[in-house]
């Protein structure tokens, strides 16, 4: 017998051996690759016959309840509607208020509360921005200018089946920095003067240092000369005051001059005497109603008297402010 008519001889208990386990890795496979797609079928057969889905949301505005001088309340207002058969916790909610990519401020909100089954719901978000804080952060940033502002919210729910879901919202806006009128005192024009009850006009230069309009609505002040008041008064005033604009108001007051002391003589005999001016004025801007200080220190008044009323020599017509 040849070479070439040896007979070959196989191996064959080890190549069944592999055989089997090669099937046996694919039957392993195989099966826990169709528990995976029964549990999936399972699970999508529940939700269609229960109902579950994604809830949605929307940001139906931002608007601000308070605005002073020193900070922002905001309130975010979203709109929520849970298309499922069972209430769904609304678990967490975090929020970030922005600025040309700066953060001005951000915060989370745990346990929101719950979204009706099947229904809508409105939540509240409020936040607070804290002026100094964001002017000590950014010095560019002034006061009386208006910025923009991107605020980006995060709802976060926990969804029988769907398990918990995140849903991202975006509103962008503006936010003003406000910043307190100046105030001038420009002149008093005497109605009636007396040692015992004088009443007189104070004439004022109120400018408008933001880049929004203010629109008046009131006004409260008092005035002191030197270290006596004088009075005051609380009026309701109406009057446009432009962005970066002027404006002229007229107030009444009534006082007793006999009460001012060394004051009223200073005044009398042209030396002059320092005056204060302190108060609020009730305005009406786009983001909504401000309660803003005025305030005028250091001031000389002068007094100048209509030759009828005087018992003085004086030659002007009106009582100026210097």
């Amino acid at each position: 017998m040849s070479t070439s008519d040896k007979p070959e001889v196989v191996e064959r208990g080890s190549k069944d051996e592999k055989q089997k386990e090669d099937d046996k890795e694919d039957g392993k496979g195989g099966f826990i690759e169709k528990v995976k797609d029964f549990i999936h079928d399972i699970g999508e057969k529940i939700e269609e016959a229960i109902g579950f889905g994604k809830p949605t949301a929307d940001v139906t505005g931002i608007h601000i309840p308070s605005i002073n001088l020193h900070k922002a309340d905001l309130v975010v207002d979203v709109l929520i509607k849970n298309p499922n058969p069972v209430p769904i916790p609304l678990i967490d909610i975090n929020y970030l208020v922005e600025s040309d990519g700066r953060k001005l401020v951000s915060g989370l909100i745990p346990d929101a509360g719950t979204i009706h089954a099947h229904g809508e719901q409105a939540v509240k978000i409020p936040l607070t921005l804290i002026y100094d804080d964001i002017k000590q952060t950014y010095d560019d940033i002034k006061p009386g200018s208006i910025i923009p502002c991107r605020v980006t919210v995060d709802l976060i729910f926990d969804v029988p089946i769907l398990g918990r879901l995140t849903l991202p919202l975006e509103k962008t806006g503006e936010i003003p920095i406000p910043y307190k009128p100046d105030i001038d005192l420009e002149k008093i024009h005497f109605e009636r003067f007396s040692f015992e009850e004088t009443i007189a006009t104070l004439h004022l230069k109120l400018e408008n240092k933001n880049d929004f309009d203010l629109g008046l609505n009131a006004l409260d002040y008092e005035v002191w000369l030197g270290d006596v008041s004088i009075g005051g008064a609380e009026l309701t005033k109406s009057a446009k005051i432009e962005k970066s604009g002027i404006s002229y108001l007229d107030l009444p007051i009534t006082f007793r001059p006999k009460d001012f002391g060394s004051a009223l003589w200073d005044m009398i005999r042209g030396r002059g005497t320092g005056y204060t001016l302190k108060g609020n004025i009730d305005v009406d801007t786009p983001f909504g109603a401000m309660k803003l200080p005025i305030s005028k220190e250091g001031g000389t008044t002068r007094l100048k008297k209509k030759k009828e009323d005087r018992d003085y020599d004086d030659d002007d017509d009106d009582d100026e402010v210097c």
